[in-house]
């Protein structure tokens, strides 16, 4: 498990490392660079650019922070959403290994090993990565040969769900089960089969381009002509308040189209890796198999 830190002021305040300033750095730059050139030719009156009326922009603005409101809140609510169905696959999979027990040994460990996979499998497919099978026969316990079928599959994680099923069916056709305990047990599958439905919903279903496209320009016309609406009342304080300004409006769009897509590998995204990691540690242990060293997690990536 892996605890945040309590957050410090200082600390939040010069952070680097998971925040979006990298993204926006190069834009907020050029930006407040043409905000101290007009604000220095204000301030010695070289040149008096024509004002261009505030109360035009404090509209923009307020318009433009209502529907940056209403993009971050959607792309969020994909982000927490992705979060609870990969909080779902850890919750079965730990009833999996505590259901499973009813099993012979061999069996239990055949499906236990198929619940890991699945973790893999349907990591990779959200990623759009192919995994070596070779990083995969130690953990999983599975032959290169099976692993290496299961990835030339259309669809590795529903058809690894099917194996699960599988050794379900025989151990009741061989009597290890009766048919309340195989309805019981299919029914961890049927929650498994819902997580990568979701997964798969929320991956191949971002926000409409036309309305990330529109908001994106307007974000940045709104920010390049910031210097000429402030330079004539500020002088050599516009790059200042521009910059603050500037950093918050593209800060917020950049942080938004992050998360749009939470299965990814930056720095604000799901850590995948981690959880899957943390499910192939409480699985092998619980087999009493060597566990892989654990996948620490960034503070802002906490499971």
């Amino acid at each position: 498990m892996i605890v945040r830190e309590q957050n410090d002021t200082l600390k939040l305040l010069f952070s680097w490392r998971g925040t979006i300033l990298p993204k926006v750095l190069p834009p907020l730059g050029f930006v407040m660079l043409i905000s101290a050139i007009v604000g220095g030719i204000e301030y010695t009156d070289i040149y008096r650019f024509p004002e261009l009326p505030l109360v035009g922009f404090t509209l923009i603005g307020v318009v433009l922070s209502i529907f940056l409101g209403f993009k971050n809140t959607a792309c969020y609510d994909r982000w927490w959403e992705a979060r609870k169905l990969w909080g779902m696959l850890i919750a079965n999979a730990r009833h999996f290994d505590r259901d499973c027990r009813i099993f012979p040994q061999g069996r239990r460990e055949r499906i236990i090993q198929h619940v890991i996979v699945y973790a893999n499998v349907l990591r990779d497919r959200l990623r759009h990565q192919t995994m070596n099978p070779d990083a995969l026969v130690q953990t999983s316990g599975m032959s290169q040969q099976a692993l290496t079928q299961l990835y030339q599959q259309n669809n590795a994680p529903q058809y690894t769900l099917s194996l699960i099923q599988w050794e379900l069916m025989q151990a009741l056709k061989e009597g290890e089960i009766s048919d309340i305990i195989y309805t019981q047990l299919n029914e961890h599958v049927n929650e498994l089969s819902l997580v990568q439905t979701g997964c798969d919903r929320i991956a191949t279903t971002p926000l409409p381009f036309a309305y990330s496209v529109l908001l994106n320009r307007t974000v940045y016309f709104f920010c390049f002509m910031l210097p000429f609406s402030l330079g004539s009342l500020l002088g050599l304080a516009t790059p200042l308040l521009v910059g603050i300004l500037a950093y918050t409006f593209l800060g917020l769009d950049a942080l938004s189209s992050e998360i749009e897509e939470p299965f990814g590998t930056q720095s604000n995204d799901l850590p995948l890796d981690s959880m899957v990691r943390m499910i192939e540690i409480e699985l092998l242990g619980t087999l009493g198999k060597p566990t892989p060293p654990p996948i620490q997690a960034h503070d802002n990536n906490l499971l």
